[in-house]
């Protein structure tokens, strides 16, 4: 049985590496930039909702705050009705903020699709340099 022989030279066979690995290392970074605006794109949603999410709430609580304090004021002076109100909505604005930063933290950004191909890449390259 003869064996197999390859008629292309050392040169032939590198310039098709080098091509395989510009085409390869030219997906790569398409893929990578696809992942991270698909990253982005989630981002930039989240931080929409809480933008918008602030705004619809402060428009309906400073109607709803100028009724309270007016109640209060029946009852208590009026500066201590609004200071009241205050630290009560201070605090509920705090815990909102808080759960949007928590959800933004909990956000994987890292794109792990491209890093897995990049090493899969890298190990094909390895093996085919041999």
């Amino acid at each position: 049985m003869q064996p197999v022989t390859d008629e292309r030279s050392l040169g032939d066979l590198f310039s098709e590496l080098a091509d395989e690995t510009k085409t390869l290392i030219s997906q790569e970074l398409e893929l990578a930039k696809t992942e991270m605006t698909e990253k982005a794109q989630h981002v930039g949603k989240s931080v929409a909702f809480l933008a918008a999410g602030g705004f619809v709430a402060y428009a309906g609580v400073l109607a709803i705050l100028a009724a309270i304090i007016l109640v209060l004021s029946q009852v208590i002076p009026t500066w201590v009705a609004a200071l009241v109100v205050g630290v009560v909505v201070a605090l509920i604005g705090y815990l909102v903020l808080q759960k949007g930063l928590r959800d933004l933290k909990t956000a994987n950004l890292k794109p792990e699709k491209t890093m897995a191909s990049l090493k899969e890449s890298k190990e094909w390259i390895t093996n085919e340099a041999r």
